[in-house]
């Protein structure tokens, strides 16, 4: 019996909003003209849209991979199992090389892969990068995970008794909640219950400081409250940079998780709309949803090629 098709229902989450507010067309490609583009028998354009919208660049892909990996870690200690700091950098190292074999011969336009990655833009736009811009982005990756075993964390994990454990990177079919009658999607990184009896969230970071990413992780303080029945006051969150080696605590309090509400409305009015059909999460045409004209957005966009920006890989970053 043949499955009923997926609902392309609204909901909200940080990334959704960065995409809306990046580049209107970006967002419409990602959330909506690419929708079905998995089906056997989606239409050429929309298939392409698909693939395109699965695909990294080699910053995000090293920052997944580093998450993954710590994942996985976390649940071997959760587990009880042992883990060697050298055998997770090895077998990271490994991974990083077969994904970059599978992706410079384009193999994701007709192979299935792992689900957590699909392929780099900068392969599907042949992009000319040295192969030592390639040997830093392991770096990357190597130094986070050298730092990540090197800090408290591992002490701390494998300290926690069983009941401490809330999650580590549930996965969206887990981790979404209810805002305002809006299906939210906050997935922490790790969380658990400290020896006060108070709630942590942290969450990895492998980019340097940035605003915004206080929105993120009080997003994550309102799941942890409405899911295990915590006040969100007491929850304690952690921005953790890792190849920065710098914590950042993130207040929680009436004010911050107010502040938080207040443009998360103002988000999901905005993306609300853009739409011809709200109830049914129906967007209008592709002309409301147009082209950023900061081009330096485009540079690491997948939707290039449908923009018809493709000469754009090399545009040097506009002034502001």
């Amino acid at each position: 019996m043949r499955r009923p098709p997926l609902s392309n229902d609204f909901s909200w989450s940080k990334s959704r909003h960065e995409k809306f507010n990046e580049c209107l067309r970006l967002y419409y490609f990602h959330y909506y003209r690419s929708w079905g583009g998995w089906e056997a028998d989606a239409p050429q354009d929309i298939r392409e849209l698909y693939v395109l919208k699965k695909l990294s660049n080699r910053y995000t892909w090293a920052g997944s991979v580093v998450h993954e990996s710590l994942k996985d870690a976390l649940l071997d200690w959760r587990a009880g199992r042992p883990v060697e700091p050298q055998a997770v950098e090895a077998r990271t190292h490994r991974l990083m090389q077969d994904d970059f074999r599978h992706s410079s011969k384009k193999a994701y336009w007709t192979q299935k892969y792992r689900k957590p990655f699909t392929g780099l833009v900068e392969h599907e736009y042949a992009e000319a990068i040295p192969s030592e811009t390639w040997k830093q982005n392991w770096e990357t990756v190597r130094a986070a995970l050298a730092w990540f075993f090197a800090s408290r964390w591992p002490i701390l994990a494998r300290a926690l008794k069983p009941a401490q454990w809330l999650e580590v990177d549930a996965g969206a079919d887990f981790s979404s909640f209810s805002l305002e009658g809006v299906k939210v999607f906050a997935i922490p990184d790790f969380a658990y219950v400290d020896e006060d009896g108070r709630p942590v969230v942290v969450d990895w970071k492998t980019g340097k400081v940035r605003e915004g990413y206080d929105d993120q992780v009080l997003g994550y303080a309102l799941y942890l409250s409405q899911r295990y029945k915590f006040p969100v006051e007491k929850v304690r969150a952690s921005l953790v940079y890792l190849n920065e080696g710098l914590e950042q605590e993130v207040q929680v309090d009436p004010s911050a998780v107010d502040a938080f509400k207040e443009r998360f409305l103002q988000s999901v009015a905005g993306m609300r709309a853009l739409l011809k059909e709200p109830a049914h999460n129906t967007p209008r045409e592709a002309e409301a949803f147009p082209m950023t004209e900061n081009l330096a957005v485009c540079v690491r966009c997948a939707f290039r090629r449908a923009c018809q920006r493709e000469d754009l890989a090399a545009a040097p970053p506009r002034v502001a």
